[in-house]
């Protein structure tokens, strides 16, 4: 499938490189990524198997979410229905596929990414999206945490698709990369066991990402670390790794930025608690807890 531009390309201006908030104190602004229905919408899908044939059936995220708790279910048109959790399982698109099972074929989510560009621009661009691409133009460390099980090598192909199609106008500068589900990722983060669920995975890679950065750049209290995600669940999740992790370097700034249902809200985490602001979509890529500065 050829990779097709959106055709809506920003103006010039939108590209010139702001300096970090705190650049004259030596300090950077580290922004961390949840991808899917946050930076992207992507159409991957889940898969149902009937108990006695094996048919598959095949659903979407958002309509997994609501089926869900009726799989198996007696007395309910999925009461026949189950997941599968193994290599070609229910989850099979969400993970990095092995050569015997893709045969010839793209990694899925190569493939979702280049069926998404041939859609309109609304359609597959999160609520994140303005964000993550001003970090990207501002030459911003990021981090990409995402609960899908590819290679970090194959998330970084697929956002290198956007480049290509010109929605981005450069690779990112990636500090890290942690898809928690891929099975050395889950090592690396500590799970050699398999035994921690997403939601402790994804606590430990933000933890990690923090980390990475004071490594890479140095341990200066004026670095600034924001992570949006689009999920309720999630957002709690960073929220407790960043307090956590606050304890630990006090004069750091930590932000979580909630995009459910495209609004944005950002909470400042203090060490007393956090603060909260509604933002306007015009204020998408600020740290400033004063809303006057770009980081």
């Amino acid at each position: 499938m050829p990779i097709k531009s959106s055709g809506q390309l920003s103006l010039p201006i939108d590209y010139l490189v702001e300096v970090d908030r705190n650049f004259e104190k030596g300090g950077r602004s580290f922004y961390f990524f949840d991808f899917d229905d946050n930076v992207i919408h992507l159409s991957t899908q889940i898969v149902l198997f009937e108990k006695t044939t094996r048919r598959e059936v095949s659903v979407s995220t958002a309509d997994f979410a609501l089926v869900r708790s009726l799989v198996g279910k007696p007395g309910t048109e999925w009461e026949n229905f189950e997941l599968s959790f193994d290599d070609m399982g229910s989850f099979r698109n969400f993970r990095e596929m092995r050569g015997e099972f893709l045969k010839d074929r793209p990694q899925p989510l190569i493939a979702d990414m280049l069926a998404a560009l041939q859609n309109p621009f609304m359609e597959w661009r999160g609520p994140s999206w303005e964000f993550f691409v001003h970090a990207v133009n501002n030459n911003r460390p990021i981090a990409i945490i995402t609960a899908r099980g590819h290679h970090p090598h194959t998330i970084r192909r697929a956002i290198n698709i956007l480049v290509e199609s010109r929605d981005l106008m450069a690779s990112p500068n990636y500090l890290s990369v942690y898809p928690v589900s891929h099975p050395e990722t889950r090592k690396r983060l500590g799970d050699a066991e398999y035994a921690w669920d997403t939601t402790q995975l994804k606590k430990e890679a933000i933890k990690a990402a923090i980390r990475d950065a004071f490594e890479c750049y140095g341990e200066n209290p004026h670095h600034r670390f924001g992570m949006s995600d689009d999920d309720p669940e999630n957002v709690a999740v960073i929220r407790e790794a960043m307090m956590e992790i606050k304890k630990e370097f006090p004069e750091n700034a930590f932000f979580v930025f909630n995009t459910h249902g495209r609004k944005l809200v950002r909470d400042e985490i203090l060490t007393e608690g956090s603060r909260t602001d509604d933002l306007t979509p015009n204020q998408v890529p600020l740290f400033d807890s004063e809303g006057n500065n770009k980081p």
